[in-house]
């Protein structure tokens, strides 16, 4: 399209027009930029030198080419149509249909989303050569408080800095398990499991114990008539995850005290889904209390021993109280992450070394997408052994709203309030009968920090359930977390290598579109793309 003032402004009517102008006062907005303030100084007649032929042809040659840039991806004729009486006016209706503003300010938006400082970001984001890392903060004498003993009081809206980066950090530890358990899936049936190396997201830890879960139930045999070939699919007992320990004097004076991380995955096989089923509440073996009772699916991949590996809950005790003589005397944190099956058995893990041993360290669990594992007793019980809980849940996750019904849910505080409120009013022993005794009346443990997939100016609002469980997409999320009432920040650091190649038909066209461009850059430059860049957290 070319527009110059030759077409519009014909030289022997240019006098006219700028003998008109020189008339004006600036008192209104700019037509061209609706969003300018009037200048209050600029209320003086404007000179005609303002209009000169050499200003005019100018200011048409920017606006022409911002036209050029907009309409690159969709190029679109303009047609003009004659003036009509040959009247000025007629001529200034004529230039601004031929400028087409009508399609630029419904594009602000994405014009502003995709600006170089935008693509520059997201290249960023997509780029090996320029990672970028957040420097870890010493936490030094308030790591207890990034550890829960306040319940993180004052630290989740806003959510601190601090407390980002180590939840992002624990979450990347999940996925070590997720890949440790990917990378050598198949447990032999006749031997016990050779020591296994898993690829810690953070050097200065190291691995101490492998970590298995088994069911106590069992595919039918026709199933292998079936179906034979699903090997690893249908065996009952599997890797699910390791205990780690801080090995590097640096970090430990970093965090102020020495960490011991028990990181565990998500269902992977057809039993552990099996077990996902098994929703009645059954009472807790060890407890005096007939009442605190916890899913049957998840105990029984708590404490079910296989053919050549112990149950998951004797591991890890007995673990916990070797790396308590080991290093004692020293300051010492317990750490319990996991993402969805993981996060449910992380609470049992937490209520089982609670426990084990006088002088327990403090325990804190960081869950991901975790359903609900007990009743409102359980909760009691786990609240009276000082275990703390951060649950990080997507808005859009259905598997944090299952099992069970809404009459246990405690993580709610005005329902929680309400109950107490009912109870004095004479229904105590209606609620007290229900929670007890009802199979389904389930409860959350700990304090939430929720996220929503509509806040990230990347994914879909409507992704699938798939991608709203997604741990990938939970510490996408938390890491782009501000505050519930905030967008999105601007200056989020995690990489969306990983999910766009996991998620990409839930991420929006207008970034899939651009990092398939950017991806076929970097092919040329035959740049090897990471997995994932380093956390915030480094």
């Amino acid at each position: 399209m070319q527009i110059g003032v030759g077409h519009t402004l014909p030289a022997q009517n240019l006098h006219v027009f700028q003998a008109r102008r020189a008339s004006f006062k600036c008192r209104q907005t700019s037509p061209l930029n609706p969003s300018t303030k009037p200048n209050p100084c600029s209320q003086k007649p404007l000179s005609s030198a303002c209009f000169s032929t050499e200003s005019t042809r100018q200011h048409l040659s920017s606006l022409e080419k911002l036209l050029q840039k907009t309409n690159e991806a969709e190029p679109e004729q303009v047609i003009s149509k004659p003036p009509i009486n040959g009247s000025i006016g007629n001529k200034g209706k004529v230039l601004l249909e031929g400028l087409n503003l009508s399609r630029i300010w419904p594009e602000t938006k994405a014009a502003e989303e995709m600006s170089p400082r935008h693509l520059n970001r997201l290249q960023r984001l997509l780029s090996k050569s320029n990672m970028e890392y957040s420097p870890r903060n010493s936490l030094g004498s308030r790591w207890r408080e990034y550890h829960g003993c306040n319940d993180w009081s004052g630290l989740l809206d806003p959510l601190a800095e601090n407390l980002r980066r180590e939840v992002v950090r624990y979450g990347e530890f999940v996925q070590a398990a997720y890949h440790g358990f990917h990378s050598n899936p198949a447990m032999s049936t006749n031997q016990a499991p050779l020591p296994r190396h898993v690829a810690l997201p953070d050097r200065s830890y190291k691995l101490t114990k492998s970590l298995y879960a088994t069911s106590s139930i069992g595919l039918p045999d026709w199933v292998d008539d079936v179906a034979p070939d699903l090997g690893w699919m249908t065996q009952r007992s599997s890797w699910i995850g390791y205990v780690a320990v801080c090995d590097d004097r640096r970090e430990i004076q970093r965090m102020g005290r020495r960490d011991i991380v028990i990181a565990l995955r998500g269902t992977a096989t057809c039993m552990e889904w099996a077990e996902n089923l098994r929703a009645q509440l059954v009472r807790i073996p060890e407890s005096d209390n007939p009442t605190q009772k916890v899913e049957c699916g998840f105990l029984s991949l708590h404490k079910t021993p296989g053919a050549h590996v112990p149950s998951l809950a004797e591991s890890v005790v007995e673990e916990v109280k070797r790396l308590m003589e080991t290093y004692k005397g020293e300051t010492l944190s317990i750490t319990i992450t996991g993402h969805s099956l993981g996060a449910a058995l992380s609470l049992l893990v937490a209520d089982e070394i609670s426990s084990c041993a006088p002088h327990v360290p403090p325990i804190a669990v960081f869950s991901f997408g975790g359903p609900r594992v007990g009743n409102k007793n359980f909760v009691d019980r786990l609240n009276e052994k000082k275990v703390k809980v951060l649950r990080i849940v997507n808005n859009q996750d259905l598997i944090t709203r299952v099992p069970g019904i809404f009459i246990g849910e405690g993580s709610n505080q005005q329902q929680e309030d309400l109950q107490k409120n009912q109870r004095n009013d004479g229904f105590g022993k209606v609620f007290d009968m229900i929670d007890n005794n009802n199979p389904w009346a389930y409860s959350h443990v700990g304090t939430e920090l929720r996220v929503d997939t509509k806040m990230s100016p990347y994914l879909k609002p409507n992704a699938d359930m798939a991608c709203c469980h997604d741990l990938e997409a939970y510490l996408h999320l938390v890491d782009g977390f501000l505050s519930s009432n905030c967008p999105f920040r601007s200056n989020a650091k995690r990489s969306l290598v990983k999910l766009v190649n996991d998620q990409r038909s839930n991420m929006k066209q207008l970034y899939t579109h651009k990092s398939l461009s950017l991806n076929i850059e970097r092919d040329r430059l035959r740049v090897p793309i990471p997995s994932c860049l380093p956390s915030p957290s480094r």
